[in-house]
């Protein structure tokens, strides 16, 4: 019992569920001031999450999930490398621009592999959008954060640019609906009747298996991390850092993109909005990654649970909560997400305390 407790894997769920904790305590008081006869039952709705509308909420939840379990591996894998990658926006919006055009204007490429190819296009141009701040980080030492700011809004802006020049409906100002290009549900529709849930899931959970496989099994990713805790050591024990920074960066970026295909091409009407709006899902993947510790199978279930509070959200205003308080709710849960380092360095510092205690 006492090497359970003990060992990183608990310590670091526990810290995360203390986390959630936390986040809908506060959740609960905010909804007491604002709506106080209403507070019990919109709580125990946000806490019954996608249970609340059945199987479709259940496949919303899973739909929901899909790109920023993308974007938080994007966040998480650079945070194990010692990188924040929190361009992750810019690099989603270009993967999501690539997946769109191939499968509007590639007409050459069959419809049954018009989808694939067009993820894979998304993938690498997220990976190519993050080459420059990982250039610039690896061989110019400058702040892969301010370089990464940089590229979203370049990203956002050349995006509108290039949707109206190309893939442009006029008569609703967003993208044109890529038909010949959607993800295929696999049988996901009729189990989860009423979703958009697709393929796209089980994509994006495959990816994050290979991420923590590459990360924990493989002598790429122990050189990727050891340069992230060390570049100084890690390039005296003959790695070479520069390669591995890059390297990271554009992995971290060609995830983000992914997820920028995945939600663009899923057939549930999301379109490519001319908007002066970043990415909210790029955004979205650095709690995510914060609560799931960067590990990817945690990323995994931090991302359903995002998801699936922010379905309950929803069904919120049948309790006449107004969806700025909702908002506030599912905010403060996320941002409270983000002390699950916090929780996790004192649990551990209460276990080796007992540890010597004894």
């Amino acid at each position: 019992m006492n090497k359970l407790l003990k060992s990183k894997g608990f310590q670091n769920a526990s810290a995360s569920i203390l986390s959630i904790i936390f986040g809908f305590v506060f959740g609960f008081i905010v909804l007491l001031i604002s709506n106080p006869a209403n507070a019990v039952g919109g709580f125990l709705t946000i806490l019954s999450g996608g249970f609340t509308g059945g199987m479709k909420g259940l496949g919303q939840t899973l739909y929901l999930a899909t790109p920023i379990i993308m974007t938080g591996l994007s966040v998480g894998f650079a945070f194990k490398t010692g990188l924040f990658n929190i361009g992750a926006s810019g690099q989603f919006i270009i993967g999501a621009f690539t997946a769109v055009f191939i499968a509007v204007k590639a007409t050459f490429i069959p419809t049954e592999i018009l989808w694939l190819v067009a993820l894979t296009g998304a993938f690498v141009a997220g990976g190519l959008w993050a080459l420059v701040p990982g250039f610039l980080k690896a061989y110019r030492n400058v702040n892969e954060v301010i370089a990464s700011i940089m590229m979203n809004y370049i990203g956002m802006y050349l995006v509108n640019f290039m949707v109206v020049k190309t893939v442009f409906d006029a008569a609703r100002n967003q993208s044109m609906t890529p038909t010949r290009a959607i993800i295929p549900k696999v049988g996901l529709d009729t189990l989860f009747n009423g979703s958009n849930v697709n393929l796209g899931i089980i994509i994006a959970i495959l990816v994050a298996i290979i991420a923590y496989i590459v990360l924990e099994k493989t002598t790429f990713g122990y050189e990727l991390k050891a340069c992230g805790y060390n570049r100084s050591a890690s390039q005296y024990a003959g790695m070479n850092s520069k390669r591995n920074i890059l390297l990271s960066m554009v992995i971290a970026g060609a995830f983000a993109g992914l997820g920028g295909g995945l939600l663009y091409l899923a057939g549930s009407g999301k379109h490519i909005q001319v908007v002066d709006i970043l990415a909210a899902e790029g955004f979205n993947g650095i709690p995510v990654a914060l609560l799931g510790l960067s590990n990817p199978i945690g990323i995994i279930f931090a991302a359903i649970f995002v998801a699936y509070i922010n379905v309950g959200g929803f069904y919120m205003q049948l309790y006449k909560f107004v969806p700025e308080v909702i908002s506030i709710m599912v905010a403060a849960i996320i941002y409270l997400s983000a002390f699950s380092l916090f929780f996790r360095e004192q649990i551990s510092a209460f276990f080796k305390k007992r540890t010597e205690g004894k």
